[in-house]
C-alpha cells in the first residue's frame, strides 16, 4: 500500500479495505464511514486523503456522501469524549477492546448523541458491524452497551462524564487532549482572549466550509462565484470562493489548477507578505517548505503579475511533485521547484522575500483533520519548535539586507509561534513589521481589527479561517 516513497496512496488503501473490510450492513454510507474510521485509526490513515476515495469506491453522491462523511470524521473528532461514555456503559476500559469494536461502538455512540439517528437503527447497525467484524460474543457485548448508551441523553452523558469548567472537563466535553486544551488556552489569553476557550473548542468540532482560491492572474473570484451554485466571494480574502456544499474536484477550474481548495486564512497570509512592502521588478521570492503548493501556486500567480519570481524548496520528493501540480497553470518560469533542506538551501541573501510556512502541530486546522489532535503530543511540539528555529534562522540568512521574511504557522501555540520569532528575533538583529497593516491592506479591514500586533493571530471562531499565526520581520540594510 506504501508507495516509492514510503507513504500510502489513498486510492490503493481504499481498494485493499475494500477486499479485507467485510461489508458489515447493507447500509453503504455507514460501512463506507467503518471503513474510513478503522483505516484511520489502525493503520493510521489520514481520513481527509481516504475518505473521497472510498466514497468513489461505494459509488456514494449528494446526502449519502454528506452522511458518510459527518459519521466518519465526527466519530474521529469526539472518540475522548465517546471513550469516557463506553467506559461508563461498558465498564471497562475502551482500550482493552479490540479495535474493531471500538470503532463501532463510537460510530454507534456518535449516530445517537450527535446524528438524531434512532436509537434502535444505532443500535442494529453497530450489532451488525461487529457481529461481522468479530464474533456473536462481541455482537452480544456491543448490544448491551449501546442499549445503555441509550438511556440517556446527550446532556446526561456530559453531566456524567464532564462535570464543571475545569480544563480536564473541557477537553472530554468537546473532545480534546487536556494538553491541547492547555496550549489554546494560554494562546488565547496572551491575545486577549481568554474568556474564548470554549467557543474555540466547539468550533473545532464544526466541519469547515470549502473555500476555494481563484489563482491570480489565472481566474477571477467573481466569476468562479458565478459559475458555482450557491457560491459566493469570501469576505477577507481577495482571491477566496466559499462553497455551501458539492464537491470541489468536480469543478473546471480545479481540474485546470487555475482554482483550488485553499483556506481563507491560508491565502490572507501568504498575501500578506506581498503587502508588507512595494514589490520590485525581478525580485527573487523563496517559498522555503511548499509542499503541497497552494501558497506556491498563490504567489506564482502573485509574481507573474509583478514580474517576480518564485523558488519552491521541499524536503521530499513525492510532496514536491504536489507543488508542480499545483503550479501546472501557471506560466513557465514563474516558479522553479526544488528538492532540498530549508536549513542547508542556497546562497546568503539571494531572496528579497522569504514565506516560511513552517512544519507545526497544524492545531490550528482541527476542523479539518478529524483525528490530528489525537496523534500529536507534547513531545511533538518540542521537537517542532526546534524544527521551527532551525528554519527560521536559515531564512535569516537567506534573505538579503532590508528583505522581508514572513513566518507562519498553522497552529496558535505559543511555543510555535511568538516565541520562535522571539528567540531568532533578537540574536538575528531583525526588525518586526507590524502585520496588522499588511493584513489589513489584503483584507480591506482596519488594523485595529487584528489585534495589538505586532504579529496576527487568526481564530477559528472569531474569524472563521483556520488559525494561522503570521510575523513579518525585515532584515536590516547596515
Amino acid at each position: 500500500m506504501s508507495n516509492e516513497h514510503g507513504s500510502v496512496d489513498p486510492e490503493q488503501a481504499a481498494e485493499a479495505s475494500h477486499r479485507r473490510v467485510v461489508a458489515a450492513t447493507s447500509d453503504k454510507a455507514r460501512s463506507a464511514a467503518y471503513e474510513c474510521v478503522l483505516n484511520v485509526t489502525r493503520d493510521d490513515a489520514y481520513a481527509n486523503l481516504l475518505m473521497p476515495s472510498i466514497l468513489r469506491a461505494a459509488d456514494l453522491h449528494g446526502r449519502d456522501a454528506a452522511f458518510a462523511t459527518e459519521l466518519a470524521y465526527g466519530t474521529l473528532r469526539m472518540q475522548g469524549l465517546y471513550d469516557e461514555i463506553i467506559a461508563v456503559a461498558a465498564k471497562r476500559a475502551p482500550s482493552t477492546l479490540d479495535v474493531d469494536v471500538r470503532a463501532a461502538l463510537w460510530m454507534g455512540v456518535h449516530q445517537v448523541l450527535a446524528m438524531r439517528v434512532p436509537p434502535h437503527a444505532a443500535v442494529s447497525e453497530t450489532v451488525a458491524t461487529v457481529k461481522a467484524q468479530s464474533n456473536v460474543g462481541a455482537a452480544k457485548f456491543a448490544n448491551a452497551v449501546m442499549r445503555r448508551v441509550t438511556e440517556r441523553t446527550p446532556e446526561e452523558w456530559l453531566e456524567l462524564v464532564a462535570p464543571g469548567s475545569s480544563r480536564e472537563s473541557l477537553g472530554v466535553r468537546y473532545s480534546h487532549p487536556t494538553w491541547v486544551v492547555n496550549e489554546l488556552a494560554n494562546s488565547l489569553s496572551a491575545d486577549g482572549r481568554g474568556e474564548e476557550l470554549e467557543d474555540l473548542l466547539d468550533v473545532n468540532n464544526t466541519p469547515a466550509r470549502v473555500t476555494l482560491v481563484a489563482r491570480p492572474g489565472l481566474a477571477n473570484p467573481f466569476d468562479v462565484a458565478d459559475s458555482i451554485e450557491e457560491a459566493d466571494v469570501t469576505e477577507l480574502s481577495p482571491y477566496g470562493v466559499a462553497l455551501s456544499g458539492g464537491d470541489p474536484g468536480s469543478i473546471a477550474g480545479v481540474l485546470d489548477g487555475t482554482v483550488a481548495v485553499q483556506d481563507e486564512g491560508s491565502q490572507i497570509v501568504a498575501t500578506a507578505m506581498v503587502a508588507a512592502q512595494d514589490v520590485v521588478e525581478g525580485e527573487r521570492w523563496l517559498d522555503m517548505c511548499s509542499g503541497p503548493g497552494g501558497k506556491t501556486a498563490l504567489l506564482g500567480g502573485i509574481a507573474g503579475e509583478y514580474g517576480a519570481t518564485v523558488d519552491a524548496l521541499e524536503l521530499h520528493k513525492h510532496r514536491a511533485k504536489l507543488v508542480r501540480q499545483a503550479i501546472r497553470a501557471l506560466p513557465r518560469g514563474v516558479v522553479d521547484v526544488h528538492v532540498g533542506d530549508g536549513r542547508t538551501w542556497g546562497a546568503d541573501g539571494s531572496y528579497d522575500r522569504v514565506l516560511l510556512d513552517a512544519p507545526c502541530t497544524g492545531l490550528g486546522a482541527l476542523r479539518r483533520r478529524p483525528e490530528s489532535r489525537w496523534r500529536r503530543s507534547p513531545q511533538d511540539l518540542a521537537e517542532l519548535a526546534e524544527l521551527q528555529r532551525e528554519l527560521l534562522a536559515s531564512a535569516v540568512r537567506l534573505v538579503r539586507p532590508g528583505g522581508i521574511i514572513a513566518y507562519m504557522t498553522c497552529s496558535p501555540v505559543l511555543a510555535e509561534t511568538r516565541e520562535v520569532v522571539e528567540s531568532v528575533r533578537g540574536s538575528a538583529g531583525l526588525e518586526q513589521i507590524d502585520a496588522r497593516d499588511a493584513v489589513a491592506a489584503v483584507t480591506a479591514r482596519d488594523a485595529d481589527t487584528w489585534g495589538d500586533g505586532p504579529h496576527v493571530q487568526l481564530w477559528t471562531h472569531a474569524h472563521g479561517t483556520d488559525a494561522m499565526f503570521l510575523s513579518l520581520l525585515r532584515r536590516p540594510i547596515s
